[in-house]
């Protein structure tokens, strides 16, 4: 059964996080562990985007980002995703430099280490060298980069529609099942 872990760095794009984290809870047969880390810029940001504080209402275990007890925090907890959404870049240097200075950036190092799926989101634009060279790195040690690119074959028609097409692609990328739009599905036409 997977286990899971949820980090919300202070990058914008909350509503990619909560999207990700209520579709989650709709497929909670495919995971018996959700730890989730919110850094307290996320939490402004969180605020600040959605004019709500939703962010503790999940019924789960939340970690403080200096929660070096954390199970995660070791390889021997068997937590096998983790996904950071949205990732800033600054998360993505403290990694890709495996300085593990907080409880995101360790479990990544214990992720990458045991070579089990790091998902990074990352929600920045435009990417300097520095951005693009850790990337690389993080691409490198296994890591996958998915960026907050949504796409649009699926005609979305609200900002939780657009989402969703990323947030679907990244449950996917997890090795999860739930039901989404798919390219050649009906109502695209192939040209």
């Amino acid at each position: 059964m997977n286990k899971i872990i949820i980090a919300i760095s202070g990058a914008s794009g909350s509503i990619y996080a909560k999207v990700l984290l209520d579709k989650l809870f709709l497929i909670r047969s495919q995971w018996s562990d959700l730890g989730i880390i919110i850094t307290d810029n996320a939490k402004i940001v969180w605020e600040t985007e959605l004019d709500e504080a939703s962010y503790d209402k999940y019924d789960t275990k939340y970690y403080d980002k200096n929660d070096f007890m954390a199970p995660f925090a070791s390889g021997s907890a068997n937590y096998n995703i983790m996904v950071i959404v949205p990732c800033s870049m600054g998360t993505i240097g403290r990694i890709a430099s495996g300085m593990s200075n907080d409880l995101i950036s360790r479990a990544a190092d214990v992720i990458l280490k045991e070579a089990r799926k790091l998902i990074c989101v990352v929600r920045e634009t435009p990417y300097n060298l520095i951005h693009l060279k850790n990337m690389e790195i993080i691409t490198q040690a296994g890591g996958i980069i998915c960026p907050a690119t949504p796409s649009f074959y699926s005609k979305p028609k609200t900002i939780e529609e657009v989402v969703a097409t990323v947030v679907d692609r990244i449950i996917g990328l997890a090795g999860l099942s739930i039901d989404s739009f798919r390219w050649g599905s009906e109502g695209v036409k192939n040209t």
